[in-house]
């Protein structure tokens, strides 16, 4: 399985690798892009077994040459390893890879969605190698996983019809919680990114009652950075700390206006927060009628809604508990089951031990 320790694929995989260790499926992390810290390869490797490629990911790469190395990279290791299955988490990561064994491919994102979304343009010239890369994975997986109904609909409009594309929703290790909520408003994302749409939220915490904490980088790999004048920017944080954040604050928000699923989301309603999310359609088909939804583009309708629920404990908590339902359907057991269905469709039988 590739991962990356720069987002959500992380996440993903470690949680994914725990839900299918009862299972006997044991995972080799791939890991390509900048190194993990200490903590993350400890992480991995009581999972399983983590190797590091030195190999960029696409989306950090100058040009094709600089990632025309993976997927031989990838297959070598599979070799090596005599794994069963590849489980590759870039579309570009399967183009042309020689390997007779089952690939899985899941498109957690791509740059050609991502520009479809934020800024409504198609991708540049000088981009062109990241759609033809993607597309050549996409037609050389066996199978082919979204994050979510909203996000498979965006892959199909930017790449026309994929075969054998299905939607596994992604899961939350964390437990549901009661604790007690504190009066803070909290957010969580790679504030460089334009997605993630910062700015606004930013705007938004001038005009907000309560205070508003948002966690993770505001300065990225190509030198993106965005300034937090208004909101307490609290830093890259361990997943240990956000965790605690997450059972703490009464208003969780996520402003993106890019969002293939959206785990910030799902983890804060594990905690019982009260969501306050961006009007896009992932949003709206995990959270319909378990969040409050404003205008992405307006940082006023985020002040407002988080006012509201300040005022409102009533309805706060209401909030927060019909999410934290909604949450229990994008448990890790359903998830790993899911998965695990369709590796052993792909291998033509269930897996009866762990691989070696």
């Amino acid at each position: 399985m590739t991962v990356d320790a720069v987002g959500g694929v992380w996440s993903y995989a470690m949680d994914l690798a725990a839900g299918l260790k009862p299972r006997h499926v044991e995972v080799v992390f791939a890991g390509l892009g900048p190194r993990p810290t200490t903590e993350k390869i400890a992480e991995a490797n009581r999972l399983g077994t983590l190797v590091w490629l030195e190999a960029p990911l696409d989306w950090m790469a100058g040009d094709e040459a600089a990632v025309a190395e993976v997927p031989r990279l990838i297959a070598d290791l599979a070799r090596r390893k005599k794994v069963d299955l590849l489980h590759l988490n870039l579309p570009s990561q399967a183009a042309g890879i020689e390997t007779n064994l089952p690939v899985i491919v899941v498109c957690h994102s791509c740059v050609v969605t991502w520009l479809a979304a934020v800024r409504a343009a198609k991708v540049p010239r000088d981009w062109q190698w990241q759609y033809r890369l993607n597309q050549a994975g996409f037609r050389r997986a066996d199978a082919v996983i979204a994050p979510s109904g909203s996000h498979s609909a965006a892959m199909a409009a930017a790449y026309g019809p994929i075969a054998n594309l299905s939607v596994v929703y992604n899961s939350a290790a964390l437990e549901p919680s009661s604790e007690t909520k504190q009066n803070f408003v909290l957010a969580a994302g790679r504030w460089w990114d334009e997605g993630k749409n910062g700015a606004v939220l930013d705007a938004a915490a001038g005009l907000t009652r309560w205070p508003l904490k948002v966690a993770g980088a505001n300065r990225g790999p190509d030198g993106q950075y965005l300034p937090f004048r208004n909101a307490d920017h609290l830093g890259e944080l361990s997943r240990e700390r956000m965790m605690v954040l997450a059972r703490q604050a009464a208003i969780v928000v996520s402003p993106s206006v890019y969002e293939p699923f959206g785990l910030a989301a799902l983890e804060a309603a594990r905690a019982g927060a009260a969501l306050v999310l961006s009007d896009i359609p992932t949003y709206r088909e995990i959270w319909n009628d378990a969040a409050l939804f404003v205008d992405p583009h307006q940082p006023k309708a985020f002040a407002d809604a988080f006012n509201r629920l300040a005022d409102d404990p009533q309805q706060r908590v209401a909030l927060g508990l019909k999410a934290q339902e909604r949450s229990a359907r994008f448990s890790l057991e359903e998830q790993a089951q899911a998965m695990y269905a369709i590796y052993s469709g792909r291998l033509g039988h269930t897996f009866s031990t762990a691989a070696e």
